[in-house]
């Protein structure tokens, strides 16, 4: 891929109606694509909202821009899957996860009991010296935008590693490791969206990708998204670096990152 030349391809898609007029959220997607790339990254997200567990999209947008920021570079967080029997088990260890993360045991319980009201299409930022949601967008939430992760380089990693080349894996490591990579990132917490599949992680910087096997139940359409950040420093810049600094995640060769 040509990096001096990139395109932010974003898609989103929804039922009866669009986001912004109450319909009810399918699929979402991020590429970063070259010029000559286009078509294939435009189908490839056409596809993921037309083949959803969600239900068949009535609303469909799609769009591309240059990217006109200097790309970095991340290395992927690495990753651990830790198999449980139940959700309960599953959020019982998510909350461990968490606190060793460094979020206080109080500000997790905080959250816990305000994740039903959410119902957020993107991330919600909570801030761990008060437990209050401080993103002020609503029921809009934050998008994490402009990441990618080169095929090749991918499929390299996870042969390294000794694991499948999943494109749900891909997709929610390159959000992770963009979202951890900033220091005020504490922590994040997510589970899908998608009543099929039950798996989420908890990720930070210290801890990396922890794949949690069951974090809610089968059918389950509600999602959770949530980053605990540390609000020492300005939150808009931290929101702007979220939305709009362009990320390559890309497995080093002379450093690469161990998985347990």
């Amino acid at each position: 891929m040509d990096q001096s030349r990139l395109y932010s391809v974003r898609m989103r898609a929804s039922e009866k109606e669009s986001h912004e007029n109450g319909g009810k959220h399918i699929s979402g997607g991020e590429l970063l694509s070259s010029y000559s790339d286009l078509r294939m990254s435009v189908n490839t997200l056409l596809e993921k909202a037309l083949n959803h567990s969600r239900g068949k999209p009535d609303f469909f947008q799609i769009q591309f821009e240059i990217v006109n920021q200097p790309i970095k570079l991340v290395n992927p967080l690495p990753v651990q899957t830790n198999e449980v029997t139940t959700v309960k088990e599953g959020q019982e260890l998510a909350r461990y996860l968490l606190k060793k993360t460094g979020v206080p045991k109080n500000i997790i319980e905080k959250a816990y009991k305000q994740i039903p009201e959410y119902g957020v299409r993107g991330a919600i930022l909570i801030d761990i010296q008060t437990g209050e949601r401080i993103d002020g967008r609503t029921d809009k939430g934050v998008r994490v935008s402009r990441m990618d992760w080169q095929t090749g380089n991918f499929e390299k990693w996870a042969k390294s590693k000794a694991v499948p080349t999943n494109p749900r894996l891909k997709e929610a490591l390159v959000l992770a490791t963009k979202v951890c990579n900033h220091e005020l990132t504490i922590a994040e917490l997510c589970w899908s969206d998608d009543p099929d599949y039950i798996t989420g992680y908890v990720a930070s910087k210290n801890i990396g990708y922890q794949r949690i096997t069951q974090l809610k139940h089968f059918g389950d359409e509600r999602g959770c998204r949530i980053f605990f950040v540390d609000t020492l420093s300005d939150i808009n810049t931290y929101m702007s670096y979220l939305e709009e600094q362009p990320i390559l995640v890309q497995l080093e060769e002379d450093h690469e990152t161990r998985v347990d």
